[in-house]
């Protein structure tokens, strides 16, 4: 599937701001038999003092940008091309959960997609005993580690309801579980807790997702949205597969990735640090065209 995708992101500042510094991390890159990236187009306005593009330890885009002089809006805007290949459907090859820890004792690899870094708690992430028991509710004896992996995301789609009123980007996860409510960002991060409380290595996938119109509907512009969702490591045979929690379902040519991280601080969009006063506002919003071949 090939798609046009837009971005806008607009920022806006009751009072001029002085040595703004921003890291984005909105730039797709090509990924190995999954996706290709091709034409981009990036705007900052107003045009950034400094601008630089660097990757980063797990093989995101990063964009630097920085303002010398006092701003009081940003507006970010990103056209790309992205072209999402078919994946075959995972089978039987997964290994068995109850060997998984015994595949992750003999790794020595250390790179940026090494499991090795995706088990352990993270700021966002942390180890929570509620989460740990309903992960382990949601499994059966004899259980391949792909199948603990859909079990265990049906279960959280099941038990939390999607609300943008719930929760913010601040919100703790283990917050949002108690209230069984948040956005795809606690989906996430409630189901890479449960993950990591089984010992199967988890993390943060961030990226966009293509939406569809009611029945009847014409399709709106702006309306897609930037996504979260998970990537979990299920043996040495298969590796890394995707799952959304959100939505239900495993990750295929709808989505189109941006990054990966162990939680939401390691991809989040826009970063960085300003000295100013008083408040300040933004808004958002993606399309997602399918290009006809």
């Amino acid at each position: 599937m090939r798609y046009d995708i837009t971005l806008n992101i607009d920022y806006r500042y009751s009072h001029p701001t002085d040595r703004t510094r921003n890291l984005l991390r909105i730039l797709p890159h090509d990924l190995p038999g999954t996706q290709v990236i091709g034409d981009w187009t990036l705007a900052l306005t107003p045009r950034p003092s400094e601008q630089a593009h660097f990757t980063d330890f797990f093989g995101n885009t990063v964009t630097s940008a920085v303002w010398h002089y006092p701003i009081d809006a940003v507006q970010i805007s990103l056209s790309l091309q992205a072209e999402r290949l078919r994946s075959d459907p995972f089978l039987s090859l997964a290994a068995p959960l109850s060997r998984l820890g015994q595949d992750l004792a003999a790794l020595r690899d250390v790179s940026a997609r090494s499991p090795l870094h995706f088990t352990a708690a993270s700021r966002r992430t942390p180890a929570h005993a509620g989460m740990g028991d309903f992960a382990r509710a949601a499994l059966r004896p004899g259980m391949s580690a792909a199948d603990a992996v859909r079990a265990i995301g049906r279960a959280i789609h099941r038990h939390m309801e999607f609300s943008d009123k719930a929760t913010d980007v601040d919100t703790p996860a283990a917050v949002a579980f108690e209230k069984r409510a948040g956005v795809c960002q606690d989906f996430t991060h409630i189901m890479i807790t449960c993950l990591r409380a089984v010992g199967i290595p988890a993390g943060y996938v961030s990226g966009f997702l293509r939406t569809f119109p009611p029945p009847g509907k014409e399709k709106l512009v702006g309306v897609d949205a930037m996504h979260a969702w998970v990537c979990a490591w299920v043996g040495p045979e298969i590796g890394w597969l995707e799952f959304d929690p959100t939505n239900n379902q495993g990750v295929g040519v709808d989505y189109v990735t941006i990054g990966y991280g162990r939680d939401y601080d390691d991809v989040a969009p826009v970063c960085g640090a300003m000295r100013s006063m008083g408040d300040q506002s933004s808004k958002q919003s993606v399309d997602v065209a399918e290009v006809a071949d």
